[in-house]
């Protein structure tokens, strides 16, 4: 009987192949850890944003007496019944 030779290498075939689909994983990977830090970024862009919206809300209840403003047109609803 014949001995089967033990291989040291992959082919380079096999090579390119492992390199490439090792590449578009990583590649991949890269792609989600940027857009997790643009969600966080934005995610501290929203919370500066609503803390700005409350302080102007604030500051419209107190000169208007009211913060229900119609952002369309920039109409006041008072809060008394009528």
């Amino acid at each position: 009987m014949a001995t089967k030779e033990k291989a040291t290498k992959i082919t380079n075939e096999e090579l390119n192949k492992l390199q490439e689909v090792v590449n578009i994983i990583n590649k991949a990977q890269m792609q989600i850890g940027m857009l997790q830090t643009n969600i966080h970024q934005l995610l501290h862009h929203i919370a500066s944003k609503n803390d700005e919206l409350m302080l102007m809300q604030s500051n419209f209840k107190e000169k208007y007496g009211s913060d229900d403003i119609n952002i369309t047109d920039g109409t006041i609803k008072s809060n008394e019944a009528n």
